[in-house]
């Protein structure tokens, strides 16, 4: 005898959970290594860990990818907010593992680098984003970005259709369903 197919609320409820699991976790994690990263670098030296490919400094940054923006910093404060209220109506309404790990993703690590934006130095809205990850010498990053970059990487991947088949969405559901 078939057991009964998973009913679509106990799949939402479950995804939305795995979504801010995920999302809390990536924050956290974020936040975790931000702290460690101010106690223990330094923004003068460098601590190679791949040669020149990849190292350990210390960076704060108001801008964005390669301080791009820094004059602007309240504008990504806004948008951070608004990714970190919208995303979690976005999840709500994915039917996909994919998207949810994804759009959670994109979640935790604009949550990371809202947290720095809220409460760092020089005040609130205008703080500066705590960076540690070293990319040659091309830019500094945390991993809040790596999280940002990894739920797009997937979420491409994702409206791409690149994992394979699936079934038609709800109308309901967002592209990433």
């Amino acid at each position: 005898m078939n057991q009964p197919a998973e009913s679509t609320g106990e799949s939402r409820t479950r995804r939305i959970a795995l979504g801010t699991a995920v999302a809390v976790l990536t924050a956290a994690v974020d936040q975790a290594t931000k702290a460690l990263a101010l106690s223990t670098l330094s923004t003068e030296e460098r601590i190679p860990l791949l040669g020149d490919l990849l190292g350990l400094q210390l960076a704060f940054n108001s801008g964005t990818v390669m301080s791009f923006g820094a004059g602007l910093t309240w504008i990504f404060t806004v948008l951070a907010a608004l990714a970190v209220l919208t995303l979690p109506i976005l999840i709500f309404r994915t039917t996909s593992i994919i998207g949810t790990v994804a759009l959670a993703l994109i979640w935790g690590g604009a949550a990371g680098n809202l947290i720095d934006r809220l409460l760092a130095p020089p005040g609130f809205g205008v703080g500066r984003v705590t960076d540690f990850l070293a990319y040659g010498n091309v830019f500094i990053g945390n991993l809040a970005d790596v999280a940002l970059v990894v739920g797009v990487g997937l979420a491409v991947v994702r409206l791409l259709g690149l994992r394979g088949s699936t079934p038609s969405p709800s109308p309901n559901a967002t592209p990433l369903a």
